[in-house]
């Protein structure tokens, strides 16, 4: 095994994956955004169903880049272990301050989130990282995926009598809405897009960044890890495609073909980072996404809350009613002479430039927030 470094490249590609977030998840108007900014409506991918199972491959990379070195040493387990589930309470406990602020109504609080499902399935693979080999890995990576495509495509909902990849009456939303009626996403209300049963498959995308993470711990060349790394992106992303044709692409249940194929291209851009920045030192570009990299959840986290803050402070306007104060600011400052889509674009690349600065401080006075 070769010795644990940090790597430069997985920092910019978790910076590169946040910004996106903040990105996509903060337009100026959410009725004008270019179509790659928005989710698939169902089935299919865009360029915004790629940085959720990216951040959770990243996940997956920094389990092994973080724990080998301990796993190797024969660390005690118990406290590795009591830390894994610290980290995760408080992932998800976040999560929920986030869903319910900030008014925080047990009854109809939203359980299932993006931090939620972060911090499940960090506990999961990491605890399968310190128990299990890495082939025993790599087999439980398809037979998840497999498991989860015959849960889908093979059992009768109950209810509805067939089996179906609907919208309402699939079994991943059957579940949700059985165990969290009432706590789902206000949007859906019946089920949740990082819902219980989809976070299986979810388990196989962090997999996949761990078995990354220990080829690239192997004793090869830097090169020669790199190029595979190519090929093996190539063969995931077919076998996607392929399984599309049965299990189509979908982020909001997580379909097998969606995790082969975000998966593969997550490793695509991995390599491209790794040969530009770590083997071709081409560097001059990486500071703000290493800004954004080194407190990726801490930027997550109170980019969302001021975003929320934005909808509920209001002010009277010039002609004596309420708006929000971000209707005021979107207008004044963008929408007053630019067309509505690209006044939404440049206010979200405004909020990513604002939090970059704001990370920045943080950065030079060597502040990093971890969980």
């Amino acid at each position: 095994m070769a010795k644990s470094e940090r790597l430069v490249s997985l920092d910019v590609f978790r910076g590169i994956t946040i910004a996106g977030m903040i990105l996509v998840n903060n337009p100026g108007t959410w009725g004008s955004v270019y179509p790659p900014l928005l989710h698939a409506e169902w089935f299919g991918c865009t360029p915004t169903d790629l940085i959720f199972p990216f951040f959770l491959f990243i996940v997956g990379v920094a389990i092994t880049l973080s724990l080998s070195k301990r796993k190797a040493r024969s660390d005690n387990q118990t406290k590795l272990i009591l830390n894994i589930f610290r980290r995760s309470i408080i992932l998800f406990l976040l999560g929920l301050i986030l869903s319910g602020f900030p008014n925080y109504d047990l009854t109809t609080i939203r359980i299932p989130g993006v931090l939620q499902r972060i911090a499940v399935v960090y506990l999961i693979s990491s605890i399968l990282f310190l128990k299990v080999n890495i082939k025993s890995i790599i087999h439980l990576t398809w037979i998840l995926l497999v498991v989860y495509w015959g849960l889908m495509t093979l059992i009768p909902v109950p209810g509805v009598g067939y089996a179906n990849l609907e919208t309402t009456t699939n079994l991943a939303a059957w579940f949700d809405h059985l165990l969290l009626s009432g706590h789902l996403w206000k949007v859906t209300k019946v089920w949740d897009p990082e819902g219980i049963l989809s976070t299986i498959p979810a388990i196989s995308t962090t997999l996949i960044g761990i078995i990354t993470g220990h080829w690239l711990q192997s004793n090869k060349n830097k090169t020669e890890k790199t190029i595979w790394l190519f090929v093996f992106s190539s063969l995931l992303m077919f076998a996607g495609y392929v399984w599309d044709g049965w299990f189509p692409m979908s982020k909001n249940i997580w379909t097998s073909s969606y995790v082969l194929y975000t998966g593969g291209l997550a490793l695509n851009f991995l390599a491209i980072c790794i040969w530009f920045i770590d083997i071709k030192k081409i560097t001059w570009w990486i500071k703000p996404f290493q800004v954004y990299g080194m407190n990726a959840i801490t930027v997550f986290f109170l980019s969302g809350i001021v975003g929320r803050l934005l909808y509920l402070i209001e002010i009277v306007d010039s002609t004596g009613n309420k708006i929000t104060i971000k209707q005021y600011l979107f207008s004044s400052l963008f929408l007053s002479w630019l067309t509505p889509i690209n006044a939404s674009l440049l206010w979200a690349l405004t909020y990513v430039i604002i939090w970059l600065g704001l990370m920045w401080i943080l950065y030079a006075k060597k502040i990093f927030i971890k969980v």
